[in-house]
């Protein structure tokens, strides 16, 4: 089970009321700097820039181009060291739904390969060593060492490909 907080809503809309979720120019700044580093070629300025609106980053991270982390709560995101985040993955701290909306915090491990167009769902927490297929929808937390894959992403192999593997 994914580690979330709920908070109702009045409206059957939730993403209505976002602004009384978090504070409106915070948002903007958030997504400025995301927008930012999206597309930023040196992964050090893009690391720096990341953590500036609190994502907790490590040593050696490689954030491929265009890849998204939620707006909401990014200091809610934590990436260990040596992982590879791969283009145009979506880390997710934050979902609106019908009548609720939900927040958790998503930790990934050290030396971990997420894949293209990968999507990390809140509250999921992915072990040390784990590797994520391209494209996949993460939705319950990954083993170490495990290599997922599929929409929801499933165990494919008890170890990551070798060829992916690192040591941990």
């Amino acid at each position: 089970m994914r580690n979330l907080e709920r908070f109702p809503t009045k409206t059957p809309n939730s993403l209505n009321s976002w602004c009384k979720v978090r504070n409106p120019v915070r948002v903007c700044l958030n997504c400025l700097v995301l927008k930012l580093g999206g597309y930023l070629p040196s992964f050090r300025l893009k690391n720096i820039l990341y953590r500036t609106i609190g994502i907790k980053i490590g040593r050696d991270v490689s954030i491929g181009l265009e890849a998204m982390f939620g707006i909401f709560f990014p200091e809610l995101i934590e990436v260990g060291d040596g992982t590879l985040i791969g283009y145009r993955a979506l880390i997710l701290e934050h979902e609106f739904l019908q009548k609720e909306w939900r927040r958790g915090p998503v930790k990934i491990g050290k030396n971990v390969a997420i894949g293209a167009y990968a999507i990390v769902l809140p509250g999921v927490t992915i072990g040390d060593g784990a590797t994520i297929g391209a494209g996949s929808v993460v939705t319950k937390d990954v083993p170490a060492g495990k290599f997922v894959a599929g929409s929801p992403a499933k165990i494919v192999r008890k170890k990551a490909p070798r060829i992916l593997r690192r040591q941990i």
